[in-house]
């Protein structure tokens, strides 16, 4: 990697942790703090920690002393360089609500508490869907959105057989165990903090599974001309043919392959049925790769 590309690299990255951190405080600022309940994860123990002293410190004051030990650690023993865009994402994600604190932007519940209309159900699902946002950017580029991340990776590298998605359980699992006696043992904070783990984790896997995806088709023919022709004209995609042995007649055929868009697949449907002679199954590609650009 020449000076140049890794200079990009690096600034990408800078640029990342700081969006992504912009986008999580936000939707602590807004829709967290002041509703109640807490996120998942070790950011959930500093907002847990921070109802306990009745905010007697400071939130982003209480994000750092959790966080920042564990992402130094991470940069010390892990990666450096994560542990160093980490520490940048959590000090973003810390002080933009601070920010609106000293513009005096009121959060969700203050700002309509006055209309009568305020329900924390949707505080609940705007913080999950924001913040989901944020995190989705941060796992996209680096695998790794927050303190959870750096403690499963603490763990596994003292004990590599370990399952990460354990570690990530048992500390949203505790949050919410928690969040049950320090919200004085009502149901509601549980129900919210679940709420908003359950709609930042379908965020994330939306964010994941990346915009640009398509539906595979495999097609096993005797007519791989015909049908290729077919298809290319009509989708304007390539396709891709394979030889293959049927195990069942033991006799040669022909695969096609071929990703198409959603919208494509009521037309490939139709193509389909004008050869019989074809089987035919499709799965969704969460992601897409180099050209998929429709030809012609």
């Amino acid at each position: 990697m020449n000076t140049n590309t890794k200079a990009k690299d690096i600034l990408l990255d800078v640029l990342t942790a700081i969006l992504a951190g912009l986008v999580v405080g936000t939707a602590y600022y807004f829709f967290q703090n002041s509703n109640g309940f807490a996120p998942g994860g070790v950011g959930g123990l500093a907002t847990i920690t921070y109802h306990l002293l009745d905010s007697a410190v400071n939130w982003g004051i209480l994000m750092v002393a959790f966080n920042l030990p564990i992402f130094v650690l991470v940069g010390a023993l892990v990666n450096r360089r994560l542990g160093f865009v980490l520490i940048l994402y959590m000090a973003v994600q810390s002080f933009v609500p601070q920010v609106y604190e000293w513009i005096g932007v009121p959060p969700y519940s203050l700002a309509t508490a006055a209309e009568g209309d305020f329900n924390i159900l949707f505080a609940c699902i705007a913080a999950g869907v924001v913040s989901g946002f944020g995190f989705s950017l941060m796992l996209r580029r680096f695998g790794a959105s927050g303190g959870t991340y750096g403690i499963a990776a603490l763990i596994k590298r003292a004990n590599p057989q370990i399952n990460i998605a354990y570690v990530s359980f048992i500390m949203d699992a505790s949050v919410v165990f928690i969040a049950f006696f320090v919200y004085g043992m009502r149901v509601t904070p549980v129900i919210c903090t679940l709420l908003n783990l359950f709609s930042a984790d379908v965020i994330v896997d939306k964010g994941l599974s990346g915009i640009k995806n398509g539906y595979r088709f495999e097609i096993v023919t005797t007519d791989p001309e015909g049908l290729s022709q077919e298809l290319m004209t009509k989708l304007r995609h390539g396709v891709t043919e394979m030889t293959v042995h049927g195990m069942y007649s033991h006799e040669e055929r022909h695969l096609l392959v071929c990703i198409i868009n959603k919208r494509q697949i009521g037309v490939m449907m139709k193509i389909l049925k004008n050869h019989p002679e074809t089987f035919a199954s499709f799965t969704r590609t969460r992601e897409v790769f180099g050209n998929f650009k429709r030809r012609g």
